[in-house]
């Protein structure tokens, strides 16, 4: 290989120099013919084109789920001649997406032609509440159609339809759209739950408040597996209304104290000597949080502590679920932001918390834990 002139002094330095004579195609072209040039090439250009058809594996994973096939495999390996009639779909357009599917690991294709189901399209249909969030990213995927104007903020965005409970205040939310919204978020939280029970031990709790919980799907699971615990749930009365049902058909509603209200307009309780924010905080604005917290904090007693759950950004280390999805999840939401744990610790210690721990997260995707302290003095 030829020997290239020495970096000049511009900007950036030497890795600056270095990244900037990776975009010239010549030399591009050269290091693919050196063994180990050609091994990060053929590797680079793996992922670049990984990332390019992104979009395009998500829309294959809706249709599977749209079309009814994911489920259709669980009686069995079928043709897609088969799965065609059923989805009323040409065949050959049928068998695209199977093949698509078994690109993606979804299912298997077998030496007679058929297709079945593989374990990771299995998982999927087994986890609480996945087929919805899948069927509702249809809003998401519309909003990122175009990012450019989704991150310059123009137009109102599907998924701010959606949820215009953040928006809101008490009495301002229609029953349809609070039904909406307590559907998907009790499916959403199991998962959540689980998660955060595994990470956090609640044996001490006497009262568990638990903020913004919608239909309670957090205080059940909460009060299962603590039998002497009490609950208090706190959300939109509309939202509250959905919750007696499902709290009742979980065996915990004689438990659980309920307090409709806006946490924007009145104080919180007091009594408990625990309280929760589970997937909240990135739903608000900055200036939202900080009233949010010191409401909790004025709340809690000497010693209460604050969980605080949700997924989070990787800070100085970007990460995908807390960088890219949620990011632009609640971009397009029109307000809140996916936080790092660094910037969550910060708004809990200005509103006087003490940052007690924070367990390395199972799964980051579903989320992330931080376990805060009132001081005692």
């Amino acid at each position: 290989m030829t020997a290239m002139a020495g970096p000049p002094a511009t900007r950036g330095g030497l890795r600056g120099w270095f990244l900037r004579l990776l975009t010239r195609p010549e030399v591009q072209a050269r290091a693919a013919r050196l063994p180990f040039g050609r091994r990060l090439a053929r590797r680079d250009g793996a992922e670049i084109f990984d990332i390019l058809q992104g979009f395009v594996k998500s829309q294959v994973l809706l249709a599977l789920v749209e079309t009814g096939s994911l489920r259709a495999l669980l009686d069995g390996a079928r043709t897609p001649e088969y799965l065609a009639r059923a989805a009323e779909i040409p065949a050959h357009r049928m068998a695209a997406l199977l093949q698509g599917g078994a690109a993606l690991g979804l299912l298997t294709r077998r030496r007679d032609g058929r297709y079945a189901l593989a374990r990771r399209g299995a998982v999927i249909l087994g986890v609480p509440g996945l087929e919805a969030m899948i069927r509702h990213n249809r809003a998401f995927y519309a909003d990122m159609a175009d990012p450019v104007a989704l991150l310059r903020g123009e137009g109102e965005t599907e998924l701010a339809r959606f949820w215009p409970y953040v928006f809101g205040q008490a009495g301002e939310v229609a029953p349809e759209v609070a039904e909406r919204y307590s559907d998907l978020m009790a499916q959403s939280q199991r998962l959540v739950a689980e998660d955060v029970l595994r990470a956090v031990s609640l044996s001490g709790a006497r009262v568990l408040m638990d903020v913004g919980g919608g239909t309670g799907a957090f205080v059940s699971a909460a009060l299962t597996a603590h039998p002497v615990l009490q609950a208090v749930l706190v959300d939109l009365p509309e939202v509250l209304e959905a919750a007696r049902p499902r709290l009742g058909a979980a065996g915990v509603a004689s438990r659980v104290t309920l307090r409709p209200m806006s946490f924007r307009e009145a104080d919180l309780p007091e009594g408990a000597d625990t309280a929760s924010l589970v997937r909240v905080l990135y739903d608000h604005a900055d200036g939202t949080v900080r009233a949010l917290l010191a409401n909790v904090y004025r709340a809690l007693p000497p010693g209460g502590r604050l969980i605080v759950a949700e997924p989070m950004a990787g800070g100085t280390r970007p990460e995908a679920a807390g960088d890219l999805y949620f990011a632009f999840y609640t971009m397009a939401m029109g307000t809140g932001r996916a936080r790092s744990a660094a910037e969550i610790a910060a708004l809990c210690e200005e509103a006087g918390f003490v940052v007690r721990h924070s367990p390395r997260p199972q799964r980051p995707y579903v989320t992330s834990v931080m376990v805060c302290e009132k001081p005692e003095v």
